[in-house]
């Protein structure tokens, strides 16, 4: 797998669970390769994305822009997922 795993993380301020969501990401990336951006959920952008996504509450996470998660990310239920692309 060398084509880089498109990541949309979509975060707000003050956000206890987003600060885990990256904390998982840079784990998983020693190991996938991602590309992870960040948006705040309170922007334009974030919303949209949110509104597409059906994304409750943050953090948010999109792969490939498709709907994976929102609230606590589980590191090995995104493992899992991941591994399967290979």
């Amino acid at each position: 797998m060398t084509e880089p795993i498109e990541i949309t993380l979509l975060t707000q301020h003050a956000c206890g669970m987003c600060e885990h969501a990256k904390q998982v990401l840079d784990r998983v990336a020693e190991d996938y390769p991602l590309r992870v951006s960040e948006v705040d959920l309170a922007s334009d952008k974030g919303q949209r994305l949110a509104a597409a996504a059906r994304v409750v509450f943050a953090p948010g996470v999109l792969i490939d822009g498709k709907p994976f998660s929102y609230g606590r990310l589980s590191e090995r239920k995104l493992r899992k997922t991941l591994a399967h692309r290979a």
